[in-house]
């Protein structure tokens, strides 16, 4: 079909006109709403007090999405909404990785409110078109695209029968449906999923922008939790947002001299510094596979080990050469000197529906190389390459597939699975063609696909039930918190990684706290109170990026040359300066990292009272698998004996002589459990929250969040 046809088949169902109006100070001050039971769309103003409690973004997202639900709604439920925010910083282009959509919903994977973020040009374009956030709820009869138009002021609905629903090709169909020649193309981003959204739970959301030099259309994910499947739940087909009157002015900063000044600042540190230290533009964050791998934090076989000789298989050596072509344009959001979002040109596919095909391959970054590769146990770059594509493709949580996938591999090496049971796959560790099978399954809806496709969480019941395997023992290596599947991240020496996991709100994962290296690499919190203390400044910091619409990236990824001298240098104390320059010449205002901490303090504890309102957020939901705490199995603790032998004797106590190994198992768990119990105490009680981790009314009327309908969830909790 040719781009007129496509149109052609498309059907009005619902527009709306409205009035366009310049960005203020980082504001739309509007956030849009779209109803596709009804087919109804409205506009909302914002409020001095919505932008003073919830500042923006993920904040904007979970007011939206708190105000859309009644008690019990459900995922599925049409009440339920998907929400897409941007947040103040975002879409300036004087200083780097300011372009991140945060989403949030009630997720089908953990049953809660789960959010989550991803680069491309999306969150942009939202806001210069008019929004601060789009909230989408009902559900359509037939599959819809949304396009707003932020050219003409025009908001239209449209049925949408033809198109493939693959993010490729349909990102790039409904991108030169709506630009109006090949220059226009960049002025559009799209939101797609795929066909395996419709059947899994952790299906996520691709977000683009368009590669003029490679004239592709590129994509970042925004995959954690499900979004991808309430999106298809909805028969959402597409999200389209058309913006052409791009500046540095755009945002309508305050004071753009003071954004530049911090922008200048830090593009000479990348200039200067990236090839020594992470090396972000040649190869992005895969440069962390043997880092990991050195440290034994590589997930292996379903996070058994953290270290594997086949490991250079999937090192950044391989990745640099893969990503290495003329004219890389590698930033998902302009302006970002880091441009880290490499790509794989012409990649030859040898499995499923496109199978002799050469094509682009956004990645893989670190997630996806570990994760694909080593805790599956596939060392092949190839294979790790097609899975990687074919998840894009698909719309599916790359994280999420990997520890589901190496789930089930275990559990096909410990019996609980056989051929007959898996419709004749033989998962074995390492076998790629396998994995790419459950993949091509999952889009077409069938086979024993459909049911890794579950998660973990669901898996361990499933097979508990139906195949007679031990459930604790299925618990315990089922890597997910909430239900989320854990990051690539091996935590058996890190207490405070541990905690980063098991206390984040929506699940495990890393862009709350990241720790590992701050606590078992260089030992800088020996003590409960000192792992509390990073369990509460490192997670509030990082959710300031989520309320702004910003990458965490160019916080620390690359550092001062003099970082190391600082009196604090995990904090990276010149980036936060750089952070509060850039905040006031958007909005105007005067800040300190206080000030920063706080807006998130105001956030994260509405969050964890929302979760407390569907049924979550208490103590119970905040452990970890024990594999994420220590050896379950002989093997595991024989692996690295002299090690757990040592901290038996020297932490707990305990003499090892004459114990076997599955009594040093036991000994090991009781004191780690314990461990982790003690950690749990002191980082309530730094968060201000009561022993079952409830936020107190005193916090809550600290943080100036105690609104009526807060107070009430948290009242009810507490009685």
């Amino acid at each position: 079909m040719t781009e007129k046809n496509w149109r052609a088949t498309h059907t009005l169902l619902a527009e709306y006109d409205y009035e366009l109006k310049p960005i203020e100070r980082g504001y739309a001050n509007r956030t849009l709403h779209i109803n596709l039971s009804e087919n109804t769309i409205q506009t909302k103003p914002v409020t001095q007090e919505m932008k003073d409690v919830f500042t923006g973004g993920r904040g904007f997202g979970l007011r939206l999405l708190w105000d859309a639900l009644e008690d019990g709604t459900k995922w599925d439920d049409p009440e339920n909404a998907l929400v897409f925010a941007n947040g103040p910083l975002c879409g300036t282009t004087a200083y780097s990785g300011m372009g991140k959509t945060t989403t949030v919903t009630l997720s089908p994977l953990t049953k809660s409110v789960i959010d989550s973020n991803g680069g491309g040009y999306f969150a942009p374009y939202l806001k210069f078109s008019g929004f601060d956030a789009l909230a989408i709820q009902g559900k359509a009869t037939e599959d819809v695209v949304i396009f707003i138009d932020g050219d003409t002021g025009k908001i239209t609905i449209e049925a949408a029968p033809e198109e493939a629903l693959n993010t490729y090709p349909l990102a790039g169909i409904l991108t030169e449906m709506y630009a109006k020649d090949e220059r226009d193309k960049r002025n559009v981003s799209v939101v797609t999923t795929g066909e395996a959204a419709n059947y899994i739970r952790y299906a996520g959301l691709n977000l683009s922008w368009y590669d003029s030099r490679r004239k592709e259309v590129r994509i970042k994910q925004c995959a954690r939790g499900g979004s991808g499947r309430v999106f298809r739940d909805k028969k959402i087909k597409g999200i389209v947002v058309h913006f052409s009157d791009l500046s540095g002015k755009s945002n309508g900063p305050a004071n753009l001299a003071l954004i530049r000044k911090a922008g200048k600042r830090y593009n000479a540190e990348v200039t200067n510094l990236d090839a020594k230290q992470n090396d972000m533009r040649s190869v992005g964050t895969a440069h962390l596979v043997e880092i990991m791998d050195q440290f034994d934090l590589l997930p292996t076989h379903n996070f058994r080990y953290g270290t594997h000789p086949e490991t250079d298989g999937i090192s950044s050596p391989v990745w640099r050469k893969a990503f290495a072509q003329e004219n890389r344009v590698d930033s998902c959001w302009l302006g970002c000197s880091m441009a880290c979002s490499h790509a794989v040109n012409d990649f030859p596919l040898q499995t499923g529906p496109h199978a002799g095909e050469k094509v682009l391959v956004d990645g893989p970054e670190y997630e996806n190389a570990a994760g694909l590769g080593a805790n599956i146990g596939v060392f092949d770059s190839l294979a790790v390459i097609e899975l990687n594509f074919y998840c894009d493709i698909y719309g599916v949580d790359t994280i999420s597939f990997a520890d589901s996938v190496a789930f089930a591999m275990e559990c096909y090496a410990d019996g609980v699975l056989n051929k007959e049971r898996t419709g004749g796959l033989d998962l074995t560790w390492g076998n790629a063609k396998a994995a790419l099978e459950l993949l091509h399954q999952m889009a077409r809806g069938e086979g024993f696909g459909v049911v890794v496709g579950q998660g973990v969480r669901y898996m361990a019941s499933y097979f508990a039930e139906e195949f007679g395997g031990d459930f604790a023992h299925l618990k315990d290596i089922g890597m997910e918190v909430k239900g989320m599947e854990i990051s690539e991240y091996v935590t058996k020496e890190s207490l405070a990684q541990q905690g980063g996991f098991g206390m984040a709100l929506k699940g495990a994962q890393h862009d709350e706290a990241w720790l590992i290296f701050m606590d078992q690499v260089k030992k800088r919190l020996p003590t409960f109170e000192d792992k509390a203390e990073a369990l509460h400044y490192y997670p509030m910091w990082r959710t300031w990026f989520s309320l702004h619409g910003l990458c965490k990236l160019p916080w620390n990824d690359i550092k001062p040359a003099n970082n190391a001298e600082t009196e604090d240098p995990e904090t990276v104390p010149e980036h936060v300066e750089n952070y509060t320059w850039v905040y006031e010449g958007v909005t105007g205002k005067k800040v300190t990292i206080d000030d920063f901490i706080a807006q998130s303090e105001r956030v994260y504890n509405f969050q964890r009272v929302f979760n407390l309102r569907v049924g979550f957020g208490t103590r119970e939901h905040d452990y970890p698998p024990y594999r994420a705490m220590g050896p379950v199995t002989n093997e595991e603790y024989e692996s690295r004996a002299d090690r757990y032998d040592n901290q038996l004797q020297t932490l707990a106590g305990i003499e090892t002589d004459g114990l076997s190994t599955t009594e040093k198992v036991a000994q090991l768990r009781k004191f780690r459990e314990a461990q982790y119990e003690s950690l749990m105490d002191a980082v309530y009680q730094r968060r201000g929250w009561t022993p079952n981790g409830i936020p107190t009314l005193e916090k809550l009327q600290s943080l100036g969040i105690d609104l009526p309908e807060v107070v009430e969830v948290v009242e009810k909790a507490l009685a």
